[in-house]
């Protein structure tokens, strides 16, 4: 799958779009392909290394995102694949598909489009 990386922490300049593996969702996640993934000025500062958050690279920006569940963890209740969501995981969120906390991402109405929905967690 597709994903933007920030391989060394010196700006938005040197973002890479790498193939990486598609991650499985694991006890407690969920698997969502992200339709949108939202960026904000915090992650300008996250890629040059100079936010409060300092992830290791390489790792991708976006903390907040929106799109259609793919896969559910064991121990997950609540969500199914196909409904469409919108979550949080603080960066990470630029690539194809995201395994996030559960408890990290909302189901959305059917009237609310997903590009809204990207970016409505954090700002």
């Amino acid at each position: 799958m597709k994903a933007i990386l920030c391989t060394a922490t010196t700006g938005i300049d040197d973002l890479v779009l790498a193939d990486i593996p598609e991650p499985a969702p694991g006890p407690g996640e969920v698997a969502v392909e992200v339709a949108y993934a939202a960026l904000n000025f915090f992650d300008t500062l996250i890629v040059a290394g100079k936010y409060q958050f300092k992830p290791e690279p390489p790792f991708s920006p976006s903390a907040e995102f929106a799109g259609t569940v793919k896969a559910v963890g064991e121990d997950v209740a609540g969500f199914a694949p196909g409904d469409r969501v919108a979550g949080y995981v603080g960066w990470g969120a630029a690539r194809e598909v995201v395994a996030a906390p559960a408890d990290r991402i909302v189901k959305l109405p059917a009237d609310l489009p997903l590009e809204k929905a990207a970016g409505l967690i954090v700002t």
